[in-house]
């Protein structure tokens, strides 16, 4: 009985201290993407060739209007191209493309991923690109983008992610889902950024040095999550990823409830994969070469999502309130340490999230967030086989 008893004490410290340090860990650069500044200078720009390379799988209602939409960058024609890698799209689709002056590189795979297809792209353009800007196939760039991306690498970084935001506000998971990434550019980007760190790297509107990318590249198999593969390579290297905050690409948000667990399905198992492959390594690139970035890079993937993070906090509270005050029954972790792991977590949201979020149909999409809590809890018992296998979001055409 005293071994139960010391068992349960045990998980109830782990637990607190668990939850306790990841809520403190984004309060910290919630905080911290306050004193974020975008690095400049008034050097004059030399314009540096970009390929815009966007992989399509499946992608045929949206890719056409994309494509066409790239083309609109206030930025010479002649320094970039569009570069549609085109799997699995339709006869009628492939021939509207290529009424486009763009480049359209055909590939097929018995087992699509990302990687491959941008592998297989690179194989096949020629050496001429200064850079490769990755985007998916709903994305939508302003028309500076190319312009402000191109003064980044002029002033010596090699890798800048560009800042993703949603496209749609149209259901309430889509405003979830915008309001999340919101926060996660906050804290993982402009915080992270603010304090020396590199920028987290979202899988689309990111631009690197094109040689650079394509040599690394090569080495990366990933099934899911090619960027954060990329993004432990690169820690790897201890090359610093810069964000650019005024860079903006538009990314459409999921608006059901099945896409939603569909993708964070997909994110799920790519996080706990990460977390496995470079759990021991994190430590090590920290305390023998003093590689701060890489260890962030590991944190990261050991704090659960914003999501679960928030639901499992509010649930222990209101647990721990009840035991302590309302049952009366004396806890190993008083009730004011969940209490306050609250009040830190519900601060570093209301910090992070950005002004134009603060309206009526966010309030009304928040009575979402119960089911996607529970949503998301419950995939973290369907994880099987989720990475051996590319698990597609398709996009669809948006009137927002």
């Amino acid at each position: 009985m005293v071994l139960l008893q010391n068992i349960f004490k045990g998980i109830e410290i782990a637990l607190a201290l668990y939850f306790g340090m990841s809520c403190i860990y984004v309060f910290i650069f919630s905080v911290a993407g306050h004193f974020y500044k975008r690095r400049d200078n008034d050097t004059e720009e030399e314009l540096g060739k970009f390929a815009v390379l966007i992989p399509a799988y499946k992608e045929d209602e949206v890719i056409v209007e994309v494509a066409k939409s790239a083309l609109l960058q206030q930025y010479p024609p002649s320094y970039f191209d569009v570069v549609v890698i085109a799997d699995s799209l339709k006869k009628q689709t492939l021939n509207n493309l290529n009424r486009l002056q763009i480049k359209v590189i055909e590939v097929l795979f018995e087992n699509s991923t990302k990687s491959k297809a941008l592998n297989a792209a690179l194989d096949q353009l020629d050496q001429s690109y200064d850079y490769a800007l990755v985007l998916d196939a709903d994305n939508i760039m302003e028309p500076e983008f190319l312009a402000k991306i191109n003064k980044s690498f002029r002033m010596g970084y090699q890798i800048v992610q560009g800042h993703r935001k949603a496209k749609n506000l149209n259901t309430p998971f889509a405003i979830l889902d915008a309001a999340s990434e919101a926060i996660n550019n906050h804290i993982f980007r402009r915080g992270h950024r603010a304090l020396g760190l590199s920028s987290g790297l979202i899988g689309s509107g990111m631009a690197f040095d094109y040689k650079l990318f394509k040599s690394i590249m090569k080495q990366i198999k990933a099934v899911g999550g090619f960027d954060k593969e990329l993004e432990f390579e690169l820690a790897q290297r201890n090359l610093e990823i810069e964000y650019l905050q005024d860079a903006y690409v538009l990314d459409e948000k999921i608006q059901r409830p099945a896409e939603f667990s569909n993708q964070r399905r997909r994110w799920l198992a790519t996080q706990f994969v990460y977390l496995k492959r470079n759990f021991i390594k994190g430590f090590n690139e920290l305390l023998v070469n003093k590689n701060i970035n890489f260890f962030d890079k590991v944190w990261q993937l050991i704090i659960p999502p914003r999501v679960i993070l928030l639901g499992v906090t509010v649930v222990l509270t209101l647990i721990y309130v009840f035991l302590n005050f309302v049952v009366k029954i004396s806890t190993q972790v008083p009730e004011y340490v969940w209490i306050s792991n609250l009040i830190i977590l519900v601060s570093t949201f209301i910090l992070a999230l950005p002004r134009s979020f603060y309206r009526l149909n966010t309030l009304m999409a928040m009575f979402s967030l119960p089911t996607a809590f529970f949503r998301m809890f419950m995939l973290l018992f369907k994880l099987k086989g989720a990475n051996r296998r590319f698990i597609h979001t398709a996009h669809s055409a948006i009137n927002n």
